[in-house]
């Protein structure tokens, strides 16, 4: 079989080595282009159809899952006393998320040790806790000013200690630094 090829080819070797007509490359590549952008399109509009779909399920399901259970996952929250109360919660717990931030960002350096992991993380459980409770209280009591007060109280604790651990992470990190720029 091989050997009659050959022989085709050798026979015929002046006509394969010829140039394609004119044009046959632009036809060619004009029927692939017609071909693929048709299944390209169809790929995409499946794609959205199927996405459309997930995305209404997803928000259906939520919406139900809000309608049986009214109010029991609801967390209470300083914004639900007032708007003033509700500023000065997002400024706190923004402030909190960067702090934390601040922390990964140490930790992903090498500066944190497995011991000071451990106990920032005991630390942020316990005040999990605590914000938790000050949650319930809220919600049972939302015109109670002691618990305010406590919400409030209770974010510039959290920050503070954030803050603090972070500051003499960052003096350590400053003398490690330059203690190698001098021992260079």
């Amino acid at each position: 079989m091989s050997d009659r090829l050959e022989k085709i080819f050798r026979e015929n070797r002046e006509a394969f080595e010829d140039d394609a007509p004119q044009g046959h490359f632009d036809r060619f590549e004009a029927k692939l282009d017609q071909k693929f952008r048709h299944q390209k399109k169809w790929n995409r509009k499946l794609f959205l159809q199927i996405a459309a779909a997930v995305i209404f399920a997803l928000l259906l399901g939520n919406q139900l899952r809000m309608y049986f259970t009214p109010g029991q996952h609801q967390k209470a929250t300083l914004a639900s006393v007032s708007e003033e109360y509700g500023e000065v919660e997002f400024y706190y717990t923004s402030s909190i998320d960067q702090s934390l931030n601040e922390w990964d960002k140490l930790n992903q350096e090498g500066f944190i040790s497995e011991a000071d992991q451990q106990m920032m993380e005991n630390e942020m459980q316990e005040f999990d806790q605590m914000q938790n409770q000050l949650q319930k209280e809220l919600k049972a009591n939302p015109d109670d000013e002691r618990v305010i007060k406590a919400m409030l109280e209770y974010y510039q604790a959290k920050l503070s200690v954030i803050k603090i651990i972070i500051n003499k992470l960052e003096e350590v990190k400053q003398q490690k630094l330059t203690h190698n720029e001098t021992e260079i």
